[in-house]
């Protein structure tokens, strides 16, 4: 799990910027209006859409913009048809990368993706050439210094967690993705707070990027795909030794 937490962190790092040029509440917009067109407006009836209301709000997303994203998938004003994509293949090193992305024109953003590996010396393969990598978990990350690990263990589990693993300073609780919500909103009632928390997808295994070079193509492979407005996220299997990424960062 370590490389993919380090690239988590530095997503993380990068989010103020993010949000500054917009792309943060872009994404999320997208994510209620198209978790809404398949499972309704009402959040107490659509786990997808709270779980998305419940990002929005972590990342101080106003009020009324959450509320129009909804009225946009109810179709009670108009807004934008997207469509959920998602391409595979291999970047720098053979690492297994996955990107998921809503989008209004699937060409253009099959060819800008498709640019993207071709340009950082992967390539774009078939649909699920390397999608049986991954498993779909729900995950939930937690700053080590604010919860004792034997607390949170005892938490998650009780709430239906599958496992917590302690890694890079901070913990990540995994969990079934039917049991996401109920995980979640039991933490939360203890006092837990989340970096990040969301149903994504988690490598089976991790290939090891060892030289510098391949690294410092993998990153920038990643960074370019998610500063794309069409994707929505970016999951890889790589893992980078501590020296090479402190080089980088």
């Amino acid at each position: 799990m370590s490389g993919h937490s380090k690239w988590a962190n530095i997503k993380r790092r990068k989010g103020a910027v993010d949000a500054k040029r917009g792309k943060i509440f872009t994404r999320l917009t997208k994510e209620i209006i198209v978790a809404t067109r398949i499972g309704g407006g009402d959040p107490s009836g659509n786990p997808r859409l709270r779980s998305c209301i419940v990002a929005a709000k972590s990342e101080n997303m106003p009020k009324d913009k959450i509320e129009r994203a909804i009225k946009k998938g109810t179709g009670a004003i108009e807004g934008e048809n997207y469509e959920e994509i998602r391409y595979e293949g291999y970047g720098p090193g053979g690492v297994a990368v996955i990107v998921e992305c809503m989008s209004d024109n699937r060409n253009r953003t099959a060819g800008e993706v498709r640019h993207a590996f071709s340009k950082a010396g992967g390539n774009m393969g078939e649909s699920g050439c390397v999608g049986w990598m991954f498993d779909r978990k729900g995950s939930i990350t937690v700053a080590g210094d604010t919860v004792e690990e034997e607390k949170l263990m005892e938490l998650a589990i009780e709430a239906g967690a599958e496992d917590v693993i302690e890694d890079a300073g901070e913990f990540q609780v995994l969990t079934d993705p039917d049991d996401f919500d109920v995980v979640r909103e039991a933490l939360e009632k203890e006092g837990v707070k989340f970096s990040e928390a969301a149903v994504t997808l988690i490598p089976q295994n991790m290939v090891e990027v060892g030289d510098e070079k391949t690294a410092k193509q993998l990153l920038r492979l990643l960074e370019v795909l998610e500063d794309n407005d069409d994707v929505q996220s970016v999951h890889a299997n790589f893992d980078i030794p501590d020296a090479i990424m402190e080089a980088l960062v």
